[in-house]
């Protein structure tokens, strides 16, 4: 008979709180005392370059901003249901801070898509964003912008000629700039690949895999 595990529940719950508040910390910090576009160079590959999206990790945005908001929303939910399946049946506990990863990142940004346009004043290249009342922010709900800021230009060349249509063309790699939530995400996911392959091969939760 399946038992829920309370232990590992826990562990789980605080840890999706933990990134949840690291995430959070981190974009009213940059959001409130930096302007858009500002960049405070921490070393020449890592740079805090303060920037805003429509939601996608990475900085994308080839998806409408409501029909990624409501994906997320969907998705969030059914990682929780899931999260809470595997806790009724014996799975490692890796397994559980990497689903809490994927969890804390996608809550983390859809965060910002549902509040920030409603508590913050628009974030500009000429002023700093502050806290409104509620309702009276730069966007209706859903419309917020999602937060930024970590910037990591490893290296930069020119790409070779014979390359078309970019070849010649300066390139910088790691040219995308991310948030916590999404390297959260990132990480979870490939964690997920790495470590816990034979978990992942259990969703039927018909057999149990020992605890470590």
């Amino acid at each position: 008979m399946s038992t829920f595990n309370t232990r590992h529940a826990l562990i789980t719950l605080l840890l999706v709180v933990l990134f949840l508040v690291i995430d959070q910390t981190i974009k009213v910090e940059v959001k409130t005392t930096m302007l858009l576009g500002q960049t405070h160079e921490i070393t020449s590959w890592f740079k805090i370059n303060f920037v805003e999206n429509m939601g996608m990790a990475y900085g994308m945005t080839f998806i409408n901003k409501i029909v990624l908001s409501l994906f997320r929303i969907v998705a969030i939910c059914l990682i929780t249901y899931y999260v809470c399946k595997i806790l009724c049946h014996t799975h490692r506990l890796r397994y559980l801070v990497c689903w809490a990863l994927v969890l804390a990142g996608a809550t983390g940004n859809i965060i910002d898509s549902m509040f920030y346009g409603m508590i913050f004043s628009p974030s500009t290249y000429f002023s700093v964003s502050e806290f409104v009342p509620f309702g009276q922010g730069y966007g209706h709900f859903l419309q917020g912008k999602v937060v930024d800021m970590f910037y990591f230009p490893l290296f930069h060349t020119t790409l070779p000629e014979w390359l078309p249509f970019v070849g010649g063309e300066p390139y910088t790699f790691f040219s995308p700039v991310f948030n916590f939530a999404d390297a959260c995400i990132t990480t979870g996911i490939a964690s997920l690949f790495i470590f816990c392959r034979k978990d992942l091969d259990d969703f039927s939760f018909k057999k149990n895999i020992p605890e470590e």
